[in-house]
């Protein structure tokens, strides 16, 4: 299997992962650009259910839980992360076999991963916190919701879908073919060489590969788990991300939004909100600028905007 066709099946499952130095603001991932800015305040390890995970905090705030997208790690926020952490307590989380996080000897599972992610919040003293995942992150974070639904106050999920069907068809034989194979042709890329700067156990990446592979051949169906999202929930996309349109507006729908129109005064406005993002895709959504404008005040709580009622009542 030749170099770029292992490149192009990555990048066209997971996204690019920016190895450390090399550029987050290009969807190849290859040329040079500026270290990320926002430096930990703390960092450590948590053990959870058999794993040591490797956690930052980051900034000061109410506690606001991230989590990156598969082979990636806490890194691939760079350009975001200082804006998220400015009044906020970013606890970013390197997921179970990713950055700095052991692979161990359990199957990757993101229901696995969603308990996890309890025992790690708990772990740093919070009862409550709000949760920004990104693609596998975002599964991961729906499956914490769904099963510890008193643990999360809000949720935003970027790139993350409900289905195996809400991918495009020509990707589900894309992610199949992800496996150890491929470990050979990544030695020059981005992926790899930001895994061994980082990873406790460099020969693990092979591996991780097979374990990715098994995790996305995997069909799911979690529609009948949405109604157990009670709190509330931002879904957000580029406007030419991996996942179809229909799907994006299914999940939206099936969190009790665009059922209706909203109202004079908004009495039939969801507590939940659909965002996509222009001239973005799944492989450059995470570090959009306009993530976190959308995304951070949804998650302060600050849904309340003026009526025209109001305007009209202002200008007299």
């Amino acid at each position: 299997m030749s170099r770029l066709v292992v490149m192009t099946l990555l990048m066209a499952v997971l996204g690019p992962v920016p190895a450390r130095g090399a550029s987050a603001g290009t969807s190849s991932g290859a040329a040079a650009a500026k270290p990320a800015k926002s430096k930990p305040v703390k960092s450590g390890r948590v053990p959870a259910n058999g794993l040591s995970y490797y956690y930052e905090i980051h900034g000061k705030g109410e506690p606001l839980l991230l989590l990156h997208g598969g082979l990636g790690s806490i890194d691939m926020f760079g350009p975001v992360l200082p804006k998220l952490a400015e009044k906020r307590q970013v606890i970013a989380v390197d997921l179970q076999g990713h950055g700095r996080t052991e692979l161990g000897t359990r199957p990757l599972s993101v229901i696995d991963m969603g308990d996890d992610m309890a025992a790690i919040v708990k772990a740093l003293g919070h009862e409550r916190v709000d949760v920004l995942g990104y693609s596998m992150g975002g599964a991961v974070a729906f499956r914490f919701a769904v099963q510890h639904p008193d643990a999360v106050r809000r949720l935003a999920m970027v790139s993350t879908g409900f289905a195996q069907d809400g991918f495009y068809p020509e990707m589900l034989p894309q992610q199949a073919a992800v496996g150890a194979a491929m470990a050979e042709q990544m030695k020059e890329t981005p992926m790899y060489k930001s895994y061994v700067a980082v990873a406790p156990k460099p020969d693990d990446f092979p591996r991780l590969l097979d374990q990715m592979g098994a995790w996305m051949r995997q069909p799911y169906d979690w529609s009948a788990d949405v109604a157990k999202l009670t709190m509330p929930v931002m879904l957000i996309y580029g406007d030419s991300d991996m996942y179809r349109p229909e799907h994006e507006i299914k999940f939206y729908q099936l969190l009790g939004g665009g059922l209706k129109d909203a109202g004079w005064m908004r009495e039939h406005m969801s507590q939940n909100r659909l965002a996509i993002i222009p001239n973005r895709t799944h492989y450059d959504v995470f570090f959009a600028p306009e993530l976190v404008a959308m995304a951070l005040p949804f998650l302060n709580g600050q849904t309340k905007v003026k009526t025209w009622d109001e305007l009209v009542g202002e200008a007299k």
